[in-house]
């Protein structure tokens, strides 16, 4: 479990960077989106990652490690979004935004501990192109959990299933990385 808790620090450490860079060339434009728009960002990349993975053909050139990297501060942002919406201003400094990342991505690293003691790191045996359809299938159940205005009947609330992509995104460039 050491060097699953290490990998996955230095990934998250490495989207945070991306993160912490974009905010710098943009600022915290994406608190202007709603949770379902930066969802469908999500839906946008990882199915992008699915078709190069059929087809064997990246016409873009962007890297499929980049794409789950995204995926990853999509995720982020979206709880952001999700928790805090209202609260915060539509501006950002580039420490507040980084450090509301910090509190998730710690969250995240929390949660990914807790499960992957009682799954056994099972994602480790798994393949790179199921971590991508995991992830298509939690995008479209937030989907509906969103087209239902955010309720669920017995089902994980919407952030959930944001930390269970973004995990997933973590494993998967574990896994790209090796």
């Amino acid at each position: 479990m050491g060097q699953t808790s290490e990998q996955y620090q230095q990934i998250v450490q490495n989207c945070r960077e991306i993160f912490k860079q974009k905010t710098k060339d943009y600022g915290t434009s994406w608190r202007i989106a709603r949770a379902s728009s930066l969802t469908d960002q999500i839906f946008i990349k990882a199915n992008r990652i699915r078709t190069i993975q059929e087809t064997n053909e990246n016409k873009v050139g962007e890297s499929i490690e980049g794409e789950f990297g995204a995926i990853v501060n999509y995720c982020i942002m979206a709880i952001i979004q999700v928790r805090d919406h209202k609260h915060l201003g539509l501006e950002l400094t580039e420490v507040e935004a980084v450090d509301l990342y910090d509190q998730v991505a710690e969250e995240a690293f929390e949660l990914m501990q807790k499960k992957n003691h009682d799954y056994g790191e099972a994602w480790r045996d798994m393949r790179v192109s199921s971590l991508t359809d995991m992830i298509l299938m939690k995008v479209l159940r937030v989907k509906q959990i969103e087209d239902n205005d955010g309720q669920t009947i017995i089902s994980e609330g919407i952030d959930a299933n944001y930390f269970d992509m973004l995990n997933y995104a973590v494993f998967a460039l574990i896994h790209l990385t090796n």
